[in-house]
């Protein structure tokens, strides 16, 4: 049984490209709170390789990258916990 995600907010980004991507998926992270989750639609290539790299950077958790069999990737990523 594959354990569920929740999702507390989600931004597709497969209408920009890149530096554009990492971008907007930090926006929208930006605005969860620590610990929530954030989901991530976005394009195989550039996006799929560095969105989730760039996050991991930023200290954030990444959770799961699924294929989507369709040229697109969901990218569920856990939000850092403010450092007070």
């Amino acid at each position: 049984m594959a354990e569920e995600i929740k999702v507390d907010g989600t931004v597709d980004i497969t209408d920009v490209v890149c530096p554009v991507t990492f971008v907007k998926a930090k926006v929208a992270l930006e605005e969860l709170d620590g610990g929530q989750v954030l989901a991530i639609h976005m394009n195989d290539g550039e996006p799929a390789q560095n969105v989730p790299r760039s996050m991991k950077d930023e200290g954030h958790q990444i959770l799961k990258l699924k294929d989507n069999g369709d040229g697109t990737y969901d990218l569920f990523v856990r939000k850092a916990e403010e450092q007070s």
